[in-house]
């Protein structure tokens, strides 16, 4: 049976009426006139802006169990000697709640989709189909650098693949290598060949700091891109978190594969991880860019709203151009309308048309999946006008009102029926784990 979905009284980032109708997560139809049918779920916008839905592109959601938790560190201390430890102790029901909360605070910030890298990729795939919204799961692959335990490693994933296959259809299975500085070459051309028999998404951590350069450089006598490109796995299936130290022969590079380059301006500044994202490098070569937050460990926040703020200013202060990033660049990018892979897979309608119109990356059209959020256009940081660019450079979370997954009502009016379980079920796991 064809469950229908009616939004009305709804207006675009310009001011202009807009209604939409949804049949089975599809977008059907367009326009002012739109009217509800019969047993549809009806949500009456009363003047709210519609947007698509935020796309996070790179995040390990359970780790919102460690926010604020070893904070104001280096990188490599804070993941050495505070993160991992403690991350030997998950369960599974850790990793569930975690997840969970995680997806409570994105729908409450209008992300719709994101992609994570973390352990017991099972439990996160539960929460995504518990909390019912899309993701792309990838259990991480460490050896430590060494040949011996990829065998082990390799396995280990291709069995977290086969369970995550059945668990929802808003859940796309993928490979998640932590790095090349955590993941040796066995390992990382295992992948490779894995993710182009199956057509898998690939997502690593790459150039997140300098030292990923000159590390590579001694063991391996290439440079990082060149390093992945040996090993077949710089392809339009990968997914590179970070990107900050990539050079112009690096760009050059994957913007040919057709890779996609996550940036995450927030977690950086905060791990002061020494350079900023060269957004005008990657435009230059043709690269296909995202926005991410990272964990919750590292940000604090998961409000890609918030984010998008930091990216562009950064931009304008790098470049010394007040110009550089503006307010339609920086949605796009954090809507997935840039990295149209981003939307791939994960219950997306074979339809998609998420870049079909890149100068306005905020329209739904007929043939989109039915992810949306309103806002409210009557918030004090959106008036008393200029939309797009007010939520770019003064909103947040607060102003989303409702949010909408695969035509299903997740948030209406500010309200996430389980979430009072959710917080108190991760307060539980955070005491038992000495997090809080």
């Amino acid at each position: 049976m064809s469950t229908g979905l009616t939004v009305t009284g709804a207006v675009t980032v310009d001011g202009q009426p807009c209604a939409l109708r949804a049949v089975d997560g599809v977008v059907t139809e367009v326009g002012d006139t739109v009217a509800a049918h019969v047993g549809d779920a009806h949500i009456d916008a009363g003047g709210d802006v519609v947007l698509r839905g935020l796309v996070n592109g790179h995040t390990h959601a359970a780790m919102t169990l460690f926010r604020g938790y070893g904070g104001d560190r280096p990188l490599m201390e804070w993941l050495e000697q505070w993160i991992w430890p403690v991350e030997a102790e998950l369960t599974e029901d850790d990793v569930y709640w975690g997840t969970r909360l995680a997806c409570i605070e994105m729908i409450r910030s209008g992300t719709t989709r994101f992609w994570d890298m973390y352990w017991h990729p099972t439990a996160v795939a539960r929460a995504v189909r518990d909390a019912g919204v899309r993701a792309t799961v990838g259990p991480p692959l460490i050896d430590g650098l060494d040949d011996a335990r990829s065998r082990t490693v390799c396995d280990r994933a291709a069995a977290a693949l086969d369970e995550l296959a059945g668990i929802s259809s808003r859940v796309e299975p993928g490979l998640a290598p932590h790095g090349i500085y955590t993941a040796g070459p066995a390992t990382l051309a295992w992948v490779a060949e894995e993710s182009a028999r199956r057509d898998l998404p690939v997502q690593l951590h790459f150039l997140e700091t300098a030292d990923e350069v000159t590390g590579c450089l001694e063991r391996t006598g290439e440079r990082p891109a060149a390093y992945l490109e040996s090993l077949g796995l710089l392809s339009e299936r990968l997914v590179l978190s970070h990107g900050v130290w990539l050079d112009d022969d690096a760009a050059a590079r994957v913007g040919a594969a057709g890779a996609v380059v996550v940036t995450n301006p927030v977690s950086n500044l905060k791990l002061a991880v020494g350079g900023v994202f060269p957004y005008r490098r990657m435009r230059a070569h043709g690269v296909a860019v995202g926005l991410g937050t990272d964990g919750a460990s590292s940000n604090n926040s998961l409000d890609l709203i918030a984010d998008a703020k930091f990216f562009a200013l950064l931009q304008k202060f790098s470049s010394d151009d007040p110009a550089e990033a503006p307010a339609a660049d920086t949605w796009a990018i954090a809507s997935g309308a840039r990295a149209p892979a981003l939307h791939r897979g994960a219950g997306m309608p074979p339809t998609d048309a998420v870049a079909a119109d890149a100068a306005d990356p905020t329209r739904l059209a007929v043939g989109d999946a039915a992810d949306l959020f309103l806002v409210r256009r009557d918030a004090p940081e959106l008036s008393p006008g200029h939309v797009l660019d007010n939520l770019v450079y003064a909103a947040d979370h607060s102003v989303v009102r409702t949010t909408v997954v695969d035509g299903r009502v997740l948030m209406r009016d500010g309200v996430i029926d389980d979430e009072i379980e959710v917080v108190a079920k991760v307060g539980e796991c955070a005491r038992r784990l000495h997090l809080a």
